[in-house]
Order: C-alpha cells, then structure tokens, then sequence
C-alpha cells in the first residue's frame, strides 16, 4: 500500500496567526454586529463576552488537540482518532457545509461593498474564481495575501474609531446601559451568531500538515490570535453602539460605514468600503484553504469521493478539493439569497467544536495542555448557543446534517458489498 502524498510545511508562526486574523476579522466585523444587534440589541456587548469564552474554551481543546495530530483535517481528524468514524465525520461534514455557506456570504458580503448596484452576484463569483486560484498555486501566496489584507482592514477600522471618537459618542451611548432588553435568550442567540464570527483560527488547525513545528506553532498562533481578535471586536462593538445606538446598527447594512459618516468624515468612507471588501476576501480566502483541507483529509478516509484527496504534485495543496469547493461555492453565490447564511454556518461550526470538546477531554495527562474544566464548558455552551440560534438556521442545519449520515451510510454500505 502505498503512503498517500502529504502537503509541504511552509508556515511559520507569523504566517499561521495572520491566516486565522485575516479569517476571524473578515467575518466578525462587517457581517454579524447587525443580526447580533437585532437579536439582543446593546445586550450583544454580553453576547459578545459570552462569544469569546466559548470561543476560549473551543480554542484550548482545538490547540491541545493539534499538538498530538499535527495533520490536515482539524476536528475531523481528532474525532476519528479519540471518539470514533462517526464523530469524526459528524465534525467534518458540519465544517464543510457551514463553512461552504460562509464562503458564499463573504463573497456577497465583499460584491456589496465594492461593486456597483446589478453586478454583486458576478463579482462576487469573480472574488470566488480568484482566490480559489491564489490557494490553488500554493498555501505561502495565500499567507501573503492575507498579510496584506489584515494590514488594511485595520488601518479602516482605526479610521472607524477615530471617527466614532470625534463624535464626542452622543448618539447611542444612553442605550448602552440597556443591556438586558432582550432578555438571556436574545443575548444567547446574540452570542451564537457573533461566534460565527470567532470561528477562524479553526482555519490553523485544519492546516496543521503545513505549519512548521506545528505541536508549538499551532496552540501559540490560535492563543494570539483569538487575544487579537477578542480586543479588536470589544472596541469596535462598543464604538459603533456608543455611536449609532443598537436600534440603528440593527437596520444597518454598514454599521462602520455609517459610523464614519455621523463623525463628518465623508472622505474617509470609501477607505472603509474598502476595508471591509478586503476584509471579505480575508475570510473567504482563509475559508476556502480550509475547507479545501478538511475535505482532503475527509476523502483520505473514504467519507468524501476519494479522488478529492489529490495533492498538486508542483503546488502540494489539494486542488481537486479546492476546486470543488469554489465550484459549489459558485453555484450557491448566483442562486441563493445568504442574509441568514450566519445562522446556518453557526450551527455547523458549533457542533464542529461540540466535537473538539469531548475529543480533548478524553486526552490523558501526558497529552494535556489545559484543565478538563474549560473542555466541559466548551461543549455545554455549543450546545446552549445552538439551540438559541433562529430556528430557520436550527431546521436546515438539521436536515443537512441528516444528509450527510444517509451519503455516508450509503457509500460504506456500497464499500462492504464489493468486498
């Protein structure tokens, strides 16, 4: 038998955090503030605390993982090898589907901010042509764009600061301290719709075959840059709410955009435009290589058509993979209307991480990184934010899901008769 090839490890430290930045700022920022808002109105401030502590606990358990199987796959991978097949597929068909959804959301997401009114869905399928190709030629271009990308979309968001600043933040700080309006189950529902937003560094460890000394890179790149990330979002969320009150940011389509504009700095708003566009790219870049590797490693095993395991033998990424994935990507941009996509990719990512939970807790003491405590946590409050997500979400959730076990019971079934 033959070993099947492997990707090349070209990712430094560096490299990996700005991956999982570009990843977590690109969705965050511009996208789930307004359904967070309408959830929970100022409350999403506690919606967004309780956002990062499970985000926390997600991470130690995916760090703490990715230090013993430094390979392509993530929680797909864990799954298999602490909990069993099943596990392993639930994880990664959650991440597939979710993250497919995503990717067709910051493609619509970056046509709205930078292209003109009729060509959104044809631009958007460009930005998806485009990057599916810079991952195509090699995993070090696509660090490198997204180097570039995460230093421009924080030169905009200081600019958004600055500008709230200037306004002497009159607006909406009296709803500031209305922070319970909606009650816990609005500012839960807030909370899993803003963890949509934490969910890149899971971009780092699904790319662990190619990170350099990945048992130490791995846990150091997904602590800093979820810390990153985590003070990046609270000035923000606190800017824009203190600036244009919840009731404004809920009816919004730019919240930062129009932040700019009640400072009076008209000139600066076409820099935020195109942050925010770049920060799209950012996390539909970071999706796609990810998903592209969760697919590799899903097809590995035969729970995915086994000719999506190609690796390029120039390029060593998994082409067949990535394209696919751009291809239904494609599809779902120019027939699908993906305002609730956040939702639904909510739901797939939560229960990918409900799985990374009870993988880490049973790791023994020689593999442990961090107290069983935080991997308890972790997957009580996946499950608790899961249930609380728009029930739209919650229904098509389930029945994707539901495919993907009827796809898997099929293809094993059609494996056992041929041998």
């Amino acid at each position: 038998m033959t070993t099947p090839p492997t990707l090349a490890r070209r990712l430094g430290l560096l490299d990996a955090i700005v991956i999982g930045l570009g990843s977590m700022i690109g969705a965050g920022i511009f996208v789930a503030f307004i359904p967070a808002a309408q959830a929970a109105g100022s409350g999403l401030l506690l919606g967004l605390v309780v956002a990062a502590v499970v985000a926390f606990c997600n991470a130690t358990s995916s760090a703490q993982l990715a230090a013993q199987y430094p390979s392509s796959g993530g929680t797909y991978v864990y799954g298999r090898e602490r909990l069993g097949h099943w596990w392993g597929f639930l994880a990664g068909w959650s991440f597939v589907i979710g993250k497919i959804a995503s990717c067709a959301a910051m493609a619509l997401t970056f046509a709205a901010y930078a292209a003109p009114s009729g060509w959104q869905r044809p631009i958007a399928v460009a930005a998806v042509v485009g990057l599916a190709a810079v991952n195509y030629f090699g995993v070090t271009r696509t660090a490198f764009v997204t180097r570039m990308i995460v230093v421009v979309v924080l030169l905009s968001l200081a600019i958004v600061v600055a500008a709230g600043i200037g306004t002497g933040l009159p607006q909406g700080g009296s709803e500031l301290g209305d922070l319970f309006a909606h009650g816990w189950y609005g500012i839960l529902q807030s909370a899993g719709l803003l963890f949509f937003a934490f969910a890149g560094y899971a971009r780092i460890a699904t790319m662990g075959e190619e990170v350099r000394d990945p048992a130490t890179t791995i846990p150091r790149a997904i602590s800093i840059a979820l810390a990153v990330v985590v003070v990046v979002y609270a000035v923000i969320a606190i800017t824009v709410l203190a600036t244009l009150g919840a009731s404004r940011v809920a009816e919004s389509t730019a919240p930062l955009v129009d932040v700019v504009a009640a400072g009076g700095w008209t000139w600066a708003a076409p820099i935020v435009r195109f942050g925010a566009a770049a920060a799209s790219l950012g996390a539909l870049l970071g999706l796609i290589a990810g998903i592209g590797r969760t697919t590799l490693a899903m097809a590995r095993q035969g729970d995915l058509p086994r000719w999506l395991a190609a690796v390029h033998p120039k390029f060593a990424v998994p082409h067949r993979a990535e394209v696919a994935v751009a291809i239904i990507v494609t599809i779902l941009v120019v027939s699908v209307d993906l305002r609730g996509a956040i939702g639904f990719s909510s739901f797939g990512v939560l229960l990918y991480y409900f799985v990374a939970n009870i993988a880490a807790f049973t790791q023994i003491r020689e593999q442990r990184r961090y107290p069983k405590a935080l991997q308890v946590i972790g997957a009580l409050a996946c499950v608790a934010l899961v249930i609380t997500l728009p029930p739209v979400g919650i229904i098509v959730g389930v029945l994707v899901i539901l495919v993907g076990v009827a796809y898997r019971i099929v293809a094993r079934r059609l494996v056992d008769a041929q041998t």
